[in-house]
């Protein structure tokens, strides 16, 4: 394999493999991740980022392909970048946050978010106190089940609500890897205990993932990037502790397992 080395004062690129990156953002506290897949014909990239600075400029060092924004959701952590791509798509139930903004979320908490702990230089663009989410129309919407071939590569989308309405999973027939953004991911929480979220409907979405077959590797939007399928299996368990004793609502707190956890 060809590895592609990229240096980058905000943005650390790292190769999964001959056509897998992971675009990453370790400045800042919520460790981003973001994920460009190359096809024959086409790019798909996965979520664009916080917005501190602009990964546009990493894309275009990666590829000439022409490149399909997919969004797993609608927060600000993941569509930093929106307005620089051509097309977008995302859930069908979060169109509407897309366009108008991000539901039950101030602007101020939003600005509050992405300007603490930061242990890098930002960019002379970014200011914090001017600080936007993105809000535009999408190209199209996405459902669960809906396939996107971008040439000897085929991703399928999988709905999978519960930290927000239209989170979706996003899973690459070809290699077994398993997107899951904010849905699951290692060493912090899961958060499932905003107004806008759904314990019940996540616990759900988290049984979705257990049931499919042939995953390789899972890369969620944030932390460690590629673990273990074997990680599905704890979550099934954790998923049935948490359904057994009748923790699955707001308000009980934080839930530790062993290679992940859940805040509710």
């Amino acid at each position: 394999m060809r590895m592609m080395r990229i240096q980058d004062s905000w943005f650390t690129v790292t190769q999964i493999d001959e056509g897998t990156f992971a675009i990453s953002e370790y400045g800042h506290w919520e460790k981003v991740h973001s994920y460009l897949l190359l096809g024959k014909d086409k790019a798909v990239l996965i979520d664009t980022g916080l917005g501190i600075d602009n990964i546009k400029r990493i894309t275009d060092q990666l590829t000439d392909l022409p490149i399909v924004v997919l969004t797993t959701h609608v927060h600000w952590d993941h569509i930093g970048s929106h307005g620089e791509y051509k097309e977008i798509y995302v859930h069908a139930e979060e169109e509407d946050w897309l366009i108008n903004g991000i539901k039950k979320l101030s602007i101020e908490q939003i600005r509050k978010d992405v300007a603490r702990d930061i242990t890098i230089p930002v960019p002379s663009t970014f200011n914090p106190e001017t600080y936007t989410p993105f809000t535009g129309k999408p190209t199209g919407t996405l459902q669960d089940g809906d396939e996107i071939n971008i040439g000897n590569r085929n991703v399928v989308i999988y709905h999978t609500p519960g930290h927000s309405p239209g989170h979706i999973s996003i899973f690459d027939e070809s290699r077994g890897y398993l997107f899951t953004g904010d849905l699951l991911y290692d060493e912090t929480p899961v958060y499932a205990f905003f107004p806008t979220t759904d314990p019940v409907a996540l616990v759900q979405s988290l049984k979705k993932l257990t049931s499919m077959p042939n995953v390789t590797k899972i890369y969620g939007g944030h932390n460690t990037i590629g673990l273990e399928p074997g990680i599905l299996t704890e979550v099934k368990s954790a998923v049935e502790y948490l359904e057994n004793r009748n923790l699955v609502r707001h308000g009980t707190g934080i839930h530790r397992f062993e290679q992940f956890c859940v805040q509710f």
